[in-house]
């Protein structure tokens, strides 16, 4: 997709795609037949520039076709390079201004409570879009009203469009800040499936608190001349880069596959 708009943001996409594969395939209550399911679970991508790994994700769940993400960026395209929830099936929000997520979905979480809906809300973060005061404003409200079908999930990658985090805003000890207002806070490896699964199910039964789960990640993980490169949080790969990225993920495929036959054996 990035190669072919020749424009967005590789790395955040990279770091934040394994948890989005897990809540749409193995956890989220959604339905693509219907995306406006009263009874859905809500995922809120605050991070909107990291929207290709959604895009991807909802394509393979069929929300729309596969081969409607090389269309990304395009004029006319449903695909933007933010969140549109105008045009796009399955997006819930429109984001990209960056801060505004969280307290959307906490408007969507008092909702369900208030309807006496069953329905959990998914909210991811990037760590550099925590500068924002709104997150904290959000984070404040969240636990006062003890959301507990609200979870966000902090894409821990260490980076952002300036530089790394702990040079532009320092987070550490980001578990506590999020405990000192009155969340429950989870830490994760961001890359490992059964562990995000594990994670999201004590999430949900997490009662009276709202829930913080921080994805420790690699900024353009598997992809080695991407990864933990500032320079690759807003720019497409080259034709180059793009044989190199996809010659790479090939073989980790691979090797994926086959651990799981191993398994399976």
């Amino acid at each position: 997709m990035l190669h072919e708009a020749r424009s967005g943001h590789t790395g955040g996409s990279l770091s934040a795609v394994d948890a989005i594969v897990a809540l749409y395939f193995h956890h989220m209550r959604h339905n693509p037949g219907n995306p406006r399911d009263p009874d859905r679970d809500r995922f809120i991508l605050s991070k909107g520039h990291a929207v290709p790994a959604l895009y991807a994700t909802l394509a393979e769940c069929g929300y729309f076709d596969v081969g409607e993400l090389l269309t990304l960026r395009k004029i006319n395209s449903r695909l933007q390079g933010h969140p549109a929830n105008t045009k796009t099936p399955g997006i819930e929000v429109s984001t990209g201004s960056l801060g505004q997520g969280l307290s959307f979905g906490i408007g969507v979480a008092l909702a369900g409570k208030l309807d006496g809906k069953d329905y959990n809300v998914y909210v991811m973060v990037g760590d550099g879009e925590t500068d924002e005061g709104q997150i904290w404003e959000a984070a404040a409200a969240a636990s006062h009203y003890k959301l507990d079908n609200l979870t966000a999930l902090l894409d821990r990658n260490r980076l952002q469009i300036d530089g790394f985090t702990e040079d532009v805003m320092a987070l550490e000890v980001a578990s506590e800040r999020w405990r000192a207002f009155g969340w429950n806070v989870l830490e994760v490896d961001g890359h490992n499936m059964r562990e995000i699964l594990d994670v999201l199910h004590k999430a949900d039964a997490h009662k009276n608190q709202p829930t913080m789960i921080i994805l420790h990640t690699v900024k353009g993980k598997g992809v080695s001349f991407m990864e933990n490169r500032v320079q690759y949080h807003g720019v497409a790969p080259t034709d180059e880069e793009y044989k190199k990225a996809m010659k790479e993920l090939d073989e980790l495929e691979k090797k994926i596959l086959e651990k799981y036959e191993k398994r399976k054996e």
